[in-house]
């Protein structure tokens, strides 16, 4: 009896293991290997060395035959560097760019289930910062550049991989931003594919939709100061640089920037329409009208998401005042991130918000300049391209160019007249937002199939006339 309880026992052991192996070709081994190696190098801000990763990418590049001299590590300071090969093609056309970014942002290990810094599988899971945004994208990059060096491939033109540090942190330590304002010949390129943005959505295990991005919104930080001469609290008066701040921000709670759609949002709404249902789907059809249908905006307003994809918004999310609780407060501060439609000018969204605050003793200042911004035209050519691909590796999903509603690298590249879409070949859960987060996972699949999806693309474009 013991004996057939401990075969059946070990049968199940054995039954569980083999479900959670996945049996990996050598191009998929290669690619979890520098996906491992990314994960495990710390490239954080505060405690990180992007420098590290770079140059362990480098060390791969060449040992894969790439020429030493035509990779670059360069940037603003010793632990910040971003790679940048060029791979010099037969000479048909201008360079086209492959960008992600190394850096991650913090992870505190006592935060998480697993070790933030150690690369874990977990039942259909690879676990780690960075596994979603964005070391994924820059392993698919750097193996599927391997793999076409060792297949004997030749682009037809100039191909560049760049992968950048300080994407993570703002505009002190960027390194596309450095690269275009010192480097610009490494990187100028024709377009560019950001790895960073687009990809695929998954609904209950379900693919939905495929997304290229080809806007997104910039970032503009202002302060509000309310300056006061105080006193003891003892002595109150109703002159209160907290009251005026938090009337104001109360004001700021309830105001919504106008309704402004513009051609990738329009065709976002359109086309994701057709798979919704509904109330849902006939809102997102009410608010395409010549004028917006109130309702629908009213409703569509009440989910986060489509809310900003149809304005710009500016947000509290900083205060500090007072010095000592026994004193009236001489100053009080709020901070706001505005996350801003292409387009719109920063003299406008500043006048707006003074006019919500309605209070001139609330100072506003511009903290970072809202950067140059456009959106990228659609090329129907690369379109087509990028739209035959996805129907063969996902047939029926449908292709919808979109505006991210955050801030990428494309920014800067987009400002410089590079323009830039963002195609990500992994697909996510609509439910689950983990990037930036606890326990950011992703999907084994998901990464394997954007792999697969990414090197086809790859070799499409370099040949796209």
């Amino acid at each position: 009896m013991k004996k057939n309880i401990l075969i059946t026992g070990l049968m199940f052991l054995l039954s569980n293991i083999s479900a959670q192996t996945i049996s990996l070709s050598q191009d998929e081994l290669l690619a979890k290997n520098i996906f491992k190696e990314l994960i495990e190098i710390n490239t954080t801000h505060s405690t990180g060395n992007t420098t590290i990763a770079a140059e362990a990418m480098a060390k791969r590049l060449i040992a894969a035959g790439f020429a030493e001299n035509d990779i670059k590590i360069v940037g603003p300071e010793a632990l910040n560097q971003n790679l940048v090969l060029r791979w010099h093609g037969s000479g048909g056309g201008r360079p086209i760019l492959f960008l992600a970014h190394l850096d991650v942002v913090e992870a505190r290990k006592e935060d998480w289930t697993t070790d933030p810094f150690k690369f874990t599988e977990l039942d259909s899971f690879y676990y780690g910062r960075g596994t979603i945004d964005m070391k994924n994208g820059a392993a698919v990059l750097v193996a599927n550049f391997i793999r076409l060096k060792r297949l004997g491939f030749t682009p037809d033109r100039d191909l560049i991989l760049a992968l950048t540090a300080g994407e993570e942190v703002g505009d002190l330590y960027n390194g596309v931003e450095w690269l275009i304002a010192n480097q610009r010949p490494l990187i100028d390129a024709e377009f560019c594919i950001n790895l960073d943005a687009g990809g695929g959505r998954l609904e209950n295990g379900k693919r939905t939709a495929f997304f290229v991005q080809t806007s997104e919104k910039g970032v503009l930080n202002l302060n509000l100061e309310v300056k006061n001469s105080g006193g003891h609290s003892s002595r109150p008066s109703k002159n209160n640089a907290i009251y005026h701040l938090a009337k104001g921000l109360t004001n700021l709670s309830a105001y919504d920037f106008p309704v402004e759609l513009n051609r990738s949002t329009k065709s976002y709404f359109s086309t994701i329409s057709s798979i919704e249902s509904g109330q849902l789907a006939a809102d997102m059809n009410a608010i395409l009208l010549s004028v917006p249908d109130t309702g629908a905006v009213n409703r569509l307003s009440t989910i986060p998401f489509y809310n900003a994809m149809m304005r710009s918004t500016c947000v509290a999310t900083m205060l500090e005042a007072g010095h000592a609780i026994t004193a009236l407060p001489q100053t009080a501060i709020a901070k706001l991130n505005c996350r801003i439609l292409p387009g719109v000018k920063q003299e406008y969204v500043v006048q707006q918000i003074n006019h919500v605050l309605g209070d001139s003793q609330i100072v506003v200042t511009v903290l970072d300049t809202l950067k140059k911004n456009p959106a990228t035209e659609l090329n129907p050519v690369l379109m087509k391209t990028v739209k035959q691909l996805t129907e063969k590796f996902w047939p029926g999903i449908p292709l919808i160019p979109a505006m991210s509603t955050g801030a990428t690298d494309g920014l800067f590249l987009r400002g410089a007249g590079i323009p830039c879409f963002g195609i990500s070949g992994v697909f996510s859960d609509v439910a689950e937002n983990r990037a930036h987060g606890k326990d950011e996972r992703i999907l084994k699949k998901s990464f394997y199939d954007a792999l697969e999806y990414e090197f086809a693309l790859i070799k499409a474009l370099t040949s796209l006339k």
